[in-house]
């Protein structure tokens, strides 16, 4: 990574039944990230994503905001989310954008900091790893890439409200990343530093893994308002959140 400043985003959930998010989002593309020297996307930019064929107009605003920040040669990085694993090569040629890995490991200003989604850290949660992996194979994808637009949209609206009655369901501790799994990953990437989102539970926490401290940073989610984490060049990190909307749609 060369010297400059970049900056991570996470869990923007953006769809049409909220507007607001969606302009706030354009407008920090068009002013703050246009500034950078590289923007992340840690996953969950849109609410769903049921394939690069979708031709939904406040997906294709989003898209069309994004094609103009890599036009001006500001790179754009995106991790899929657990809401758009199916964003693929398509989204990608629409946007200019690269989907990247997860996790994914950056060397800047000394640190090692690896970044990650983070639904993969989430291991007492069984049931969803397991869905996890099933909707992540191309034994499922393909057939579900096969079917028309509106049945995906039916299909993907159902899911995201058995989504949210699961999660309702589910004890505190099962929704939070499994710390033997940060471990595990921090100890394998030998990272100072993990970034992530997924939880919507901001903060930074300090560990010691191995007799050494390390950082986990979580970015927060783009429901109320806008949460953006700055990495300058000496490795330094600071946190800030962008103006609140008056209003956000609830979601689990």
């Amino acid at each position: 990574m060369p010297h400059g400043r970049y900056l991570f985003v996470s869990d923007l959930h953006l769809d049409a039944t909220a507007p607001a998010a969606i302009a706030q989002f354009l407008h920090f593309l068009d002013t703050d990230a246009a500034q950078c020297d590289g923007l992340y996307i840690l996953g969950d930019l849109f609410e769903s994503w049921i394939g690069d064929d979708d031709d939904e107009p406040s997906r294709a605003l989003v898209c069309d905001g994004l094609r103009a920040l890599t036009g001006r040669g500001v790179p754009c990085r995106v991790q899929h989310g657990n809401r758009d694993f199916l964003l693929g090569a398509g989204f990608a040629a629409r946007t200019g954008c690269v989907l990247a890995a997860d996790p994914e490991q950056l060397d800047v200003g000394g640190k090692r900091i690896v970044i990650s989604h983070g639904d993969a850290l989430c291991t007492a949660d069984t049931s969803y790893q397991r869905f996890r992996r099933m909707v992540r194979s191309r034994a499922f994808q393909r057939p579900w890439l096969a079917l028309p637009l509106a049945a995906r949209r039916g299909l993907a609206a159902c899911a995201r409200r058995r989504s949210y009655a699961h999660t309702r369901r589910l004890p505190v501790a099962s929704l939070d990343v499994a710390p033997d799994a940060v471990t595990q990953l921090l100890r394998a990437t030998n990272a100072d530093i993990l970034i992530h989102g997924h939880t919507h539970r901001p903060g930074v926490h300090r560990l010691e893994v191995d007799g050494r401290e390390r950082t986990r940073i979580v970015l927060g989610d783009w429901y109320v308002q806008g949460s953006v984490l700055t990495l300058h060049a000496d490795g330094r990190l600071d946190s800030r959140g962008l103006a609140a909307r008056p209003s956000a749609p609830a979601h689990g």
